[in-house]
């Protein structure tokens, strides 16, 4: 009985193969070609036209909902003859480019806030504070367009243009709280992040470079840059599902500044088509002295300073690499050169011996920081003079501030007597990154108050002296000052104008104390990654994830709302959302969003 079986089975075998053998390379051909096909799909569904070239993305849409383009270049790569002039269009290229990985960062020093060696959030930020890290060739930008259609069905998505802070000396796109892909998709908008040049290369004021162009020799090559990538945006984000007619220029720390000087930029200001038609300031402000209170930081320096400064690198590049051996001397040999010359000297430095110079030499002078510019060209001479005489681009804004601000400068309580007289902090930042680093938020604190905050401020809530105490006064006459000033400014002009503080402070023990609500640390909820980044291990933990996740929904989806309507109410919320003066609070428990109007 088996053995017939088998030799059933057998002549089966074999009459099938048969009839397998013949079919089989149609088989094959068939399923090489469905392949294929699909190979092509999944190419063709990333690739779009832009107006120099095609580019060809990431298709995430199966995994993460998304499609993305990252180091999409919007200007031609500022280096030689153009270091310190406005960005050039990008030359046109002809086969299909791939933009699957971001650009690299701009050339900055090395700090806490920067790219490491390797373009993004990883150990080697620790190993490189203090050193040249980026590059010059930088100016490129990055999109995320949710894969599903938009709704209604097919109508173009509003854009949100991310512009990142870092005092104007640091900062790139890279940085993992930054990535657009959550916001997108919560926010139903496609999410555009731009690089631009930082420091020196950003901003300089120096007579040499100056050759009677009207943006060349304002100095504020940075917004120059931000202009271009609004610019490229106005031309091609149509092709990856935006409208052109509904962008909001986002912005936080001296991102705010910059975009606020482009709010109030006269030539901006003067375009008859506009670039952007919402503003997004978050922790930032544009004012001289002239409006603001006695005491108060103001962000807006005087043009001439910035040409002491520009003139100071000259100088001081010359005595660093021997030209010269003192200041004199420096002198004297810059009387003798052409400005031709003086400019041909200085792009012919590297980025790092530039840099170098500026830490070695400018720092110590005080002339390391870099700013906007108010050229009266590019940046208005008097912003927010500019913003109560009806000179500026109108459209609503929505602000936002932490409560906390001035817990991330706590070393800022050394310029003044009234702040304390001593630096509010302890560690150095190659501690605090190793700390943070390395931190397990969900087990029992390893460190302390103490390791932290310097004995005169402690403990943190003694009134008037107090950590706590300290910091607010920091935040009143600098982030405080500065919000009130712009927003009662714009609140002359026009009804448009809203603001949030942010209050969460439900961070494990002892950072509830140490940081708080501080400087930048609504970012992880206003784009909704909590992932590893460089405060997230002091700050994310399994029993503070309900509450803040419901924050930061709510948070995304009012910021979707603005960038949709001009008006940042949403259902989320579960409140109306009042003009300025009154402001809403985004505050969490540890299990649910708390959200309250002042």
């Amino acid at each position: 009985m088996n053995d017939t079986n088998g030799l059933v089975h057998a002549a089966r075998f074999r009459l099938n193969w048969r009839t397998w053998g013949a079919w089989l390379p149609l088989a094959i051909a068939l399923m090489l070609t469905q392949g294929c096909a699909h190979q092509a799909d999944t190419a063709t569904v990333t690739q779009r036209s832009t107006s120099v070239g095609s580019v060809l993305g990431v298709d995430q849409s199966a995994s993460e909902g998304l499609y993305s383009w990252k180091g999409v270049p919007y200007a031609q790569p500022p280096v030689g003859a153009l270091r310190w002039k406005a960005p050039a269009d990008p030359q046109a290229w002809a086969s299909v480019r791939r933009t699957q990985a971001f650009g690299p960062a701009c050339v900055q020093t090395g700090r806490l806030y920067g790219p490491g060696l390797n373009n993004r959030y990883d150990a080697t930020i620790g190993d490189t504070l203090g050193k040249t890290v980026g590059s010059e060739d930088c100016l490129y930008l990055n999109i995320w367009q949710p894969s599903k259609p938009s709704s209604p069905s097919g109508a173009p998505r509003p854009v949100i243009v991310w512009v990142y802070g870092g005092s104007n000396i640091t900062g790139y796109t890279g940085d993992p709280v930054y990535d657009g892909g959550t916001l997108a998709k919560t926010a139903d908008a496609v999410v555009v992040s731009v690089n631009y040049r930082l420091g020196i290369f950003g901003f300089l004021n120096l007579a040499p470079l100056k050759t009677g162009d009207v943006a060349d020799d304002s100095g504020n090559f940075a917004l120059l840059d931000i202009v271009k990538a609004l610019e490229f945006v106005q031309r091609n984000i149509a092709s990856f599902g935006g409208d052109p007619r509904q962008v909001t220029l986002m912005g936080e720390s001296a991102g705010a500044v910059n975009i606020y000087a482009l709010l109030t930029s006269p030539t901006v200001a003067a375009r008859s088509t506009p670039l952007f038609h919402r503003l997004i300031a978050l922790s930032g402000g544009i004012s001289t002295a002239a409006s603001m209170p006695a005491g108060s930081i103001a962000v807006v320096q005087p043009y001439a300073l910035w040409a002491e400064r520009g003139n100071a690198l000259l100088v001081e590049s010359l005595i660093s690499d021997g030209t010269a051996a003192d200041e004199a001397a420096a002198k004297a040999w810059i009387a003798t050169r052409s400005p031709q010359q003086l400019a041909a000297y200085l792009r012919g430095k590297s980025a790092d011996a530039l840099l170098t110079t500026v830490r070695t030499r400018l720092a110590p002078r005080g002339m390391a920081a870099a700013n906007v510019m108010p050229d009266g060209a590019i940046v208005a001479s008097d912003p927010i003079a500019a913003i109560k005489a009806g000179r500026y681009v109108k459209v609503p804004v929505l602000a936002g501030n932490t409560r906390d601000e001035g817990k991330l400068f706590p070393s800022f309580f050394a310029l003044r007597p009234s702040l304390g007289g001593v630096s509010g902090r302890l560690l150095d930042d190659a501690a605090v990154f190793s700390l943070a680093h390395r931190y397990q938020p969900d087990q029992s604190p390893t460190t302390t108050v103490e390791q932290w905050i310097p004995q005169p401020y402690l403990p943190v809530d003694t009134p008037k002296t107090g950590f706590n105490a300290r910091s607010e006064e920091l935040s009143r006459i600098w982030f405080m000052a500065l919000r009130d000033d712009v927003l009662n400014a714009l609140k002359s002009q026009q009804a448009g104008v809203w603001h949030y503080r942010f209050d969460w402070d439900e961070l494990p023990a002892p950072f509830n104390d140490i940081y708080g609500a501080a400087h930048a640390f609504d970012l992880p909820f206003v784009f909704g990654n909590f992932g590893p980044s460089l405060y997230a291990n002091i700050s994310f933990t399994k029993a503070n994830e309900p509450g803040r996740l419901a924050l930061s929904n709510a948070m995304m989806r009012s910021v979707g709302m603005f960038a949709r309507q001009g008006d940042p109410n949403d259902a989320s919320l579960g409140l109306t959302w009042p003009r300025w003066p009154s402001s809403l609070r985004f505050d969490a428990t540890p299990t649910d969003k708390r959200i309250t109007a002042q």
